[in-house]
């Protein structure tokens, strides 16, 4: 079986909320093959249960950043900078929208919650990138961020943070086109139906799921598993030739036309 070796190479993980995450998933395939790894975590309410999660990886290095702060953002790569000197791969699962605003009618989203989640979910990848860019090896780097089918079609419940992917994804090309002279590969995954925090505000959920399983061509629903092989992929010299591309990861269910 062919190995992927990153040992030595630096990764930066955006996201990681409890075990069921999709960031901690990539995180700990990364880990597995080799990479060195400081995690961003949002305040201290959630540090807990991330310290408790990053402790099985044998002390990975925990900052605090708020991405609405873009001092904090600053300060984060400072960090990286001093303690890790160049990046490799950055992960940017970072999703948030007011309850109020998932759920309900669409058209009732508030100005608020409409910028928040577009702040959080969507504009922090640029300040993100930007960021990262100049700690980026010589030789370039990888960012992959995580969207969703709902960029393109409707799931009930999910709302504004539809909206949001739909401006993440633009966002991916756009960074790719720009950085691509310095070989730094931007993608994003979209994954079919997980159970996660996020989906949980999605109406039907479980049905949704249901047929996923029933109707993909693979038969059956896609796992954490497989949507951190994919990320292994896009942060490895595997997908050299990939950039600006938001690949599906799904069983297929996306090609599907019932």
């Amino acid at each position: 079986m062919f190995t992927i070796d990153l040992t030595g190479k630096n990764g930066l993980i955006f996201g990681v909320a409890n075990q069921r995450s999709v960031a901690w998933a990539i995180a700990k395939i990364l880990h597995q093959a080799g990479m060195n790894l400081v995690f961003a975590y949002q305040n201290e309410r959630v540090r807990v249960p991330v310290e408790q999660l990053t402790a099985t990886l044998g002390g990975a290095t925990l900052i605090e950043c708020d991405v609405t702060d873009e001092t904090q953002i600053q300060g984060l790569f400072d960090q990286v900078k001093r303690s890790m000197g160049t990046l490799s791969v950055v992960v940017h699962s970072i999703a948030f929208a007011n309850r109020e605003d998932l759920g309900g009618s669409f058209s009732h989203t508030k100005s608020e919650g409409f910028h928040t989640a577009m702040e959080v979910s969507a504009y922090s990848l640029l300040p993100i990138v930007r960021h990262a860019a100049p700690l980026m090896e010589p030789e370039g780097g990888k960012i992959v961020a995580m969207s969703f089918q709902a960029s393109t079609r409707v799931f009930p419940g999910y709302n504004i943070m539809g909206t949001a992917k739909a401006a993440l994804e633009n966002e991916v090309r756009q960074l790719a086109a720009e950085y691509g002279s310095a070989n730094i590969r931007i993608n994003a995954l979209s994954a079919g139906p997980l159970d996660t925090l996020s989906s949980r505000v999605i109406s039907s959920y479980r049905e949704m799921k249901s047929i996923h399983a029933e109707r993909s061509p693979l038969r059956r629903s896609v796992t954490h598993d497989d949507v951190a092989r994919t990320g292994l992929y896009l942060c490895s010299e595997l997908s050299s030739g990939v950039t600006g591309a938001v690949i599906p990861v799904d069983c297929g269910y996306s090609i599907m036309g019932i």
